[in-house]
């Protein structure tokens, strides 16, 4: 199944996702936040192993888990307000290329997942931005890991046949607006 008021924000780490999705979120768009933060904070104060630093088949597992209950959650929403657009601060084929980047593979049930469960056709992604980038307690990756990240993302999406829209770097308003223009809204 298709959704195409379901839009997905993506890049590498540091990029400025959160940033611009702040400035998106509004009356005519809903924010769906990553899975992915919210795993590491629970993990790090529950003192939990599913953390990409310890335990990265569990941490990926529970980014898939995470990932699908979190699509079928605004599925729900979307059904009691069909006008409502969602910006996913990621999607599900993030977690087929963090599986990727550490070797994993992907999975039966992630490629399941990334095939069944599907967003508009054209992904937003936000190029790795130097001036802009940084580390902090839950993300922990050189510019060079951010910088392959783009990358792998950027494959990933397209092998499963989005079209790949690069958002340029600028004021978090101007990024927001090339956004709105390319949905034609």
């Amino acid at each position: 199944m298709i959704v195409d008021r379901f839009h997905i924000l993506t890049g590498g780490p540091g990029s400025g996702k959160t940033t611009l999705l702040t400035v998106l979120e509004g009356p005519y768009f809903h924010i769906v936040p990553e899975v992915a933060r919210e795993i590491i904070r629970e993990q790090m104060a529950a003192g939990g192993t599913a953390l990409p630093w310890k335990d990265q088949d569990l941490y990926t597992s529970l980014m898939l888990e995470r990932s699908l209950e979190s699509y079928q959650a605004t599925l729900k929403q979307l059904q009691s307000n069909p006008n409502q657009h969602f910006f996913f601060d990621r999607g599900i084929p993030d977690t087929l290329c963090y599986a990727t980047l550490t070797g994993q593979g992907i999975s039966e049930d992630m490629n399941k997942a990334a095939s069944i469960h599907r967003y508009n056709p054209t992904v937003f992604m936000l190029p790795p931005w130097k001036e802009i980038y940084t580390t902090d307690t839950e993300r922990k990756q050189s510019w060079e890991e951010a910088v392959v990240t783009y990358e792998q993302l950027k494959a990933t999406y397209t092998n499963y046949q989005y079209k790949v829209v690069e958002v340029p770097t600028g004021p978090p308003q101007q990024r927001s607006n090339f956004i709105i223009a390319s949905l034609g809204l």
